[in-house]
């Protein structure tokens, strides 16, 4: 029996979640769920002056609402363990960092390096990588560089020739040259592990056999595919783990590790996506009103297509549908175009009552709801929500369209009043309110029914009958159709601001 799959996602807590952390989260997920395997969450919070527990808060948060649920790791505020292989705090894992890093160095796997940043510096000019230095000092040169002060490095020792391929999961066979990589660093000179080590350590001590990442991290892979020989062909890393008395690893993971690198995300001008291209948070689309299965189908379409021209995918169609082969190596473009119309249709494609609830937290965010909100305020969203569904490809472009149904006081458009609110309008407004006020029933047919009546005995168009009382009752010359706006408030309510609004009439 196969091995069941083991994926992980592993970002460092040093801000937002970007959208190709969001990404490579989902590709990851997917896989995991298609194949019913374990997606692992780490929190790679190793850089004490970047990382924070409240970024770490705002990642797993941003991920439970894309629905990227993961089956080990950290709970979002408690950081309590979910999972038998902790701890998924990385900073909480640096005794197995320490216990391994002391083996490579007594089995001759690593050794300690002095260089001074000076020194490094000069090494770094002359553009070749570093495979001298300080490979094979003597007991005597140890001792004088730390009679200096010097605190030394741990550095793996790489193969001077030969290379080293993989089967990448996304591009194929990728080969490097081991002449051309130089020894890499593993602990800083106060004893820290660095990524190639703590990364790599974790990877395999939880049982992740497959790792699918930005493809900026393919340099990388030579020097964690030999971290990895190293860590398992004499069991350095088992003994580690016994060291610090963590969880042993299972029978039949695996000792080697696939890797899949997907493409970078670009923006428009074909540059590295970054935050001079708009929002790349994935909290920041939350906030404009995106969907969550809407965005998670969009990140799926940055590099992955089932066959060039469906673009609509439900989740479990993604899951059912997802796979690396169909991924392309080429640079992915962010379009934020593509995102808005496929939200927009999905909002179109909701019932009205699920569209009113997804509406209900955008208005208590714009401030024109109370949490808990009432339910007076419940139904009139429900009641304008059907007309406000072809006018929105985002949530919170229902907001300004009927903001002033929530509000006490009217915010003028005084560009609006100066086109709108010239004395003949005095007329049109002498003529409605009466009659408005005598409708037996107060439904969007009767009020029409008022409009067209005002359109014949007053000889106007529909524009000059229903534009006074559209800027008198909302301040503004744009709203969803009036009557059916109307007719979803509070009748007195329209009438006091049709009354209080005729005084914006000059006279003749």
């Amino acid at each position: 029996m196969s091995t069941p799959l083991r994926v992980r996602f592993c970002p460092a807590p040093s801000g937002w979640l970007h959208v190709g952390g969001a990404r490579t989260a989902l590709f990851n997920w997917l896989w995991a769920r298609r194949h019913g395997g374990t997606f692992v969450l780490r929190i790679e919070d190793t850089d004490a002056e970047r990382a924070t527990l409240e970024s770490a808060a705002g990642m797993m948060q941003a991920l439970d609402w894309l629905g990227l649920t993961w089956d080990e790791g950290p709970s979002i505020g408690e950081f309590d363990v979910r999972g038998d292989h902790g701890p998924y705090l990385q900073s909480q894992r640096r005794p197995l960092h320490d216990a391994v890093a002391r083996r490579l160095l007594e089995a001759g796997h690593a050794y300690e390096a002095f260089e001074t940043p000076e020194e490094l510096e000069e090494l770094r000019a002359s553009n070749q990588p570093y495979k001298t230095g300080h490979r094979d000092l003597t007991d005597e040169q140890r001792a004088a560089y730390r009679a200096e002060g010097r605190e030394p490095v741990l550095r793996v020792r790489t193969p001077d020739e030969g290379e080293v391929s993989w089967e990448d999961g996304v591009r194929g066979t990728v080969t490097f040259q081991w002449a051309e990589i130089g020894d890499f660093v593993i602990t800083r000179a106060n004893g820290s592990p660095t990524y190639q080590l703590a990364n790599v350590v974790d990877d395999i001590a939880q049982g992740v056999g497959f790792v699918a990442r930005g493809e900026d991290l393919l340099s990388a892979t030579p020097r964690q595919i030999l971290m990895t020989q190293l860590l398992t062909a004499d069991g350095i890393l088992d003994a580690a783990l016994a060291d610090v008395d963590f969880p042993a690893r299972e029978d039949g993971w695996p000792d080697t590790l696939t890797y899949a690198h997907m493409p970078l995300l670009v923006g428009e001008d074909r540059k590295k996506l970054s935050k001079r291209h708009g929002d790349v948070a994935i909290e920041a689309f939350e906030a404009e009103g995106m969907l969550p299965d809407v965005m998670m189908n969009f990140l799926a379409l940055c590099g992955w297509s089932l066959d060039g021209t469906t673009e609509r995918f439900t989740v479990p169609e993604l899951i059912e549908a997802f796979s690396f082969e169909r991924v392309n190596p080429s640079p992915a473009f962010f379009d934020t175009a593509k995102l808005r119309s496929l939200n927009g249709d999905a909002i179109k494609a909701m019932s009205d009552a699920d569209f009113a609830a997804a509406l209900v937290p955008v208005f208590q965010r714009a401030g024109l709801v109370a949490e808990p909100a009432p339910e007076a305020d419940v139904a009139l969203i429900a009641a304008l929500a059907p007309h406000l569904k072809d006018r929105s490809q985002t949530l919170n472009d229902a907001v300004p369209f009927v903001a002033f149904a929530f509000r006490d006081e009217i915010e003028w458009d005084e560009k609006a009043i100066k086109k709108w609110l010239k004395p003949a309008a005095g007329d049109v407004l002498d003529f409605l309110t009466p009659r408005l006020e005598g409708l037996e029933e107060w439904t969007a047919d009767a009020i029409m029914a008022v409009f067209t009546e005002a359109t014949e005995t007053l000889e106007v168009g529909m524009g000059k009958a229903m534009q006074p009382v559209r800027v008198v009752v909302t301040g503004s010359a744009v709203s969803p159709p009036l009557p059916e706006t109307l007719a979803a408030l509070d009748r007195e309510w329209v009438l006091s601001r049709v009354r209080d609004g005729r005084a914006k009439v000059p006279a003749e």
